[in-house]
């Protein structure tokens, strides 16, 4: 593996799947950032997004989401895709990475550039905080102001922000499969939000937009700390001309203290020797219950339960 984050090879010789999807019209995916190993939060994701797949008779893919260079680490990817193989949670295509995918994100940008939808910001942070600060006094929703919306004022470029639109066409609505009705005034509660930072890396919001419509993804199923960047993520499927998939948020794991469970919140790795405990925990999370011993079994009774609960008759 190559010093740059994602650049590794295909952790296996195992073919991508092991069955053949009977619906073409059905992909989803599910796209870890390497930061670490799996652990039983991220598993949950994993494990719903393979699940609700399965269950429609669809595709499951899997992307590493690697373009955070500074977050990622060394061989982190290679892991997860292992400890994925040892659950019994195949993809049915190879999988990708981010990282070798930066000049999709540029023609993005440059599009939305010529359209003029985006415009250079020469804030900083602490500017923005120090202009936020009087309607931090009044409690309102905090957002960016549209400081560099007119121009740079003889700022140098920082980052590439994209207009969200005023008024009323300013509310995004969308209908989570889990989470029900969504709605979010991007506007008052976000502003024009960063499509390419300052120390120029591409921003989340940007590459999966860009990589779901270009993968062809029709279904997302992620954790709910994701719902609020859903609309912003709507928002640029409309101007990218991309369609809009179905989503749905499950809950997530949360630590003994109320915080998501995470690298940094202490969540320890999923043990790749003891498959079965692994899928039993995250199961538990989603409510699934499955008396089998081996990890084929197990999967083929939560798919089961899941159909039964997500899938229309």
């Amino acid at each position: 593996m190559s010093a740059v984050p994602g650049q590794t090879d295909q952790p296996s010789d195992r073919p991508p799947t092991h069955r053949r999807p009977s619906n073409p019209q059905y992909r989803g995916r599910f796209a870890p950032s390497p930061t670490g190993p799996l652990h039983l939060g991220s598993l949950v994701t994993a494990l719903a997004s393979w699940l609700d797949a399965r269950a429609h008779g669809g595709q499951w893919l899997v992307r590493i989401e690697d373009i955070d260079y500074p977050r990622c680490v060394r061989d982190a990817d290679r892991q997860i895709l292992h400890t994925l193989e040892r659950l019994g949670l195949h993809p049915d295509e190879a999988p990708v990475w981010q990282s070798r995918r930066e000049p999709l994100y540029a023609d993005a940008l440059h599009r939305l550039e010529a359209a003029g939808l985006v415009y250079p910001c020469g804030c900083s942070r602490k500017e923005i905080a120090d202009s936020l600060r009087h309607v931090r006094e009044r409690h309102q929703t905090l957002a960016y102001p549209g400081t560099c919306r007119g121009g740079l004022h003889g700022k140098l470029p920082r980052a590439w922000r994209v207009r969200v639109p005023d008024g009323e066409a300013a509310l995004l609505c969308f209908d989570d499969r889990w989470q029900g009705r969504q709605c979010q005034d991007l506007a008052t509660e976000l502003g024009d939000f960063v499509l390419r930072r300052a120390d120029g890396l591409w921003a989340y919001q940007l590459a999966v937009v860009v990589d779901d419509g270009l993968q062809g993804i029709t279904h997302i199923v992620r954790g709910a700390d994701l719902l609020d960047s859903t609309p912003r993520q709507i928002h640029l499927q409309r101007l990218l001309g991309l369609p809009t998939p179905a989503y749905l948020h499950v809950p997530v794991v949360v630590n003994e203290i109320g915080e998501k469970l995470s690298k940094q919140t202490g969540a320890e790795a999923i043990d790749a020797l003891a498959p079965l405990d692994a899928l039993r925990a995250a199961g538990a999370h989603l409510d699934l219950r499955s008396g089998r011993a081996d990890v084929a079994g197990w999967l083929a009774e939560a798919t089961a339960q899941w159909a039964a609960r997500w899938v229309a008759s």
